[in-house]
């Protein structure tokens, strides 16, 4: 049986990644807060947009990939009255455990299942179908949703119970984070020193500094190109979450501290639309 599949959540990662499940024959319909979004992309891919209701009513998986908690909370409230016994909602988004929790008792409530399953590897990953997917959730729900995932994922991860997708997804904020405020403090250096970045930056990858970061964004930052990936603001706001995260556990929050001070610094300066790697313009010398 084909299961049938809703996208909610059409942004810059949301969007390819419903157009790979309509590749794999899966996506039936599209929902988005904006309906004119929704509509447009309905068109292209040839489904339906017809609201959350009629989406729930005839969905078996439905997954969502919104900006914020309150919006995932909307979204499956929203969506809980009218959804099959059995659906699953799974929700790619970076939000707080607590909210996987509170999304979790909601559909329980109706018979539905939930797993928070957000999703790293960048606006590329999700254009190419490579991303890693760090799941919460009961390993049998998974296991049903599955196909759903691998249309888009290079990586599909069981980490645990209900919030352990979203307690990995906060390890993983804080790796990019310390790695963005790494390259872009020895590039900026490099800079300052006559570097060529067509010679530094392979020199670099090649040897035990090579990172993802470095690879995709080391010669687009040098060229003050900031609009190619992650937003900055999206990142302050997860650090936000994982400040929580990491106060309740008792561990350190240098990077995050640090992090969070400075891209709150670019985006008071008009830069929160900027990739990440737009944090070199703090590292440059003044």
């Amino acid at each position: 049986m084909t299961l049938k599949t809703a996208f909610i959540g059409l942004g810059a990662m949301g969007a390819p990644m419903a157009g790979h499940l309509k590749a794999r024959g899966l996506l039936s319909s599209v929902g988005n807060r904006s309906q004119g979004k929704a509509d447009a992309l309905a068109a292209e891919l040839g489904v339906e947009a017809p609201g959350y209701a009629a989406i729930a009513a005839s969905c078996d998986i439905i997954a969502l990939c919104v900006s914020a908690d309150a919006d995932v909370i909307g979204v499956v409230e929203a969506l809980a009255p009218a959804l099959k016994k059995g659906a699953i909602v799974v929700d790619h988004s970076t939000v707080a455990p607590a909210t996987a929790t509170k999304a979790t008792r909601i559909l329980a409530e109706v018979g539905a299942d939930f797993l928070d399953a957000p999703v790293s590897g960048g606006v590329e990953g999700a254009k190419n179908g490579k991303l890693s997917v760090m799941v919460g959730g009961d390993a049998a729900v998974l296991e049903r949703a599955r196909p759903v995932l691998e249309a888009y994922a290079a990586r599909v991860t069981h980490m645990g119970g209900v919030g352990s997708g979203q307690a990995t997804k906060a390890v993983n904020q804080v790796l990019v984070a310390g790695i963005a405020h790494a390259v872009t403090e020895g590039l900026a250096l490099g800079e300052a020193l006559g570097l060529e970045p067509e010679r530094l930056i392979p020199t670099l990858a090649a040897g035990a500094a090579g990172n993802w970061f470095l690879d995709k964004r080391g010669a687009t930052m040098l060229r003050n190109e900031f609009s190619v990936g992650f937003k900055l603001a999206l990142l302050h706001k997860d650090l936000g979450i994982v400040r929580g995260i990491a106060s309740e556990a008792g561990t350190d929050r240098t990077i995050i501290e640090q992090s969070l001070a400075d891209f709150g610094e670019l985006m008071s300066r008009g830069y929160g639309d900027d990739d990440i790697s737009a944090l070199i313009r703090l590292k440059r010398k003044q």
